[in-house]
């Protein structure tokens, strides 16, 4: 069965950093492509970076710019997201999905994690 699972999140003050990780179970992500999403309460799912399967290069579908980077450990089967120079704005649920191919949408990916806090404040 096909399983992921986000770990990593929790309560950091602004300007901090934090390391997301998905870990997958059921199948190996490097030949998924995986994305990294995140949802504030009472807003839409937002896209933040998407790594490619095989090569995992990294596709910004989301024109998100500078503080995030994903990477991909293969040995771990796991991909992380790199959070820097956090704002309070970045608080968020974030969430981890793998699809065939990255998506400038969420819709087509049908493997979820269950998703990690993030919270941003001082």
């Amino acid at each position: 069965q096909l399983q992921l699972v986000e770990s990593g999140g929790g309560l950091v003050q602004p300007g901090g950093s934090l390391r997301l990780s998905c870990a997958a179970s059921g199948f190996t992500l490097d030949s998924y492509a995986v994305a990294w999403f995140r949802q504030a309460p009472g807003k839409e799912r937002e896209g933040l970076l998407c790594l490619s399967s095989g090569s995992g290069r990294t596709i910004n579908v989301y024109s998100l710019k500078g503080r995030f980077t994903i990477s991909r450990d293969n040995a771990k089967n796991t991909v992380y997201l790199q959070m820097n120079s956090l704002k309070p704005e970045d608080t968020a649920v974030y969430y981890c999905a793998a699809h065939p191919l990255c998506s400038s949408s969420y819709l087509p990916y049908k493997h979820w994690g269950p998703g990690t806090q993030v919270t941003v404040s001082s």
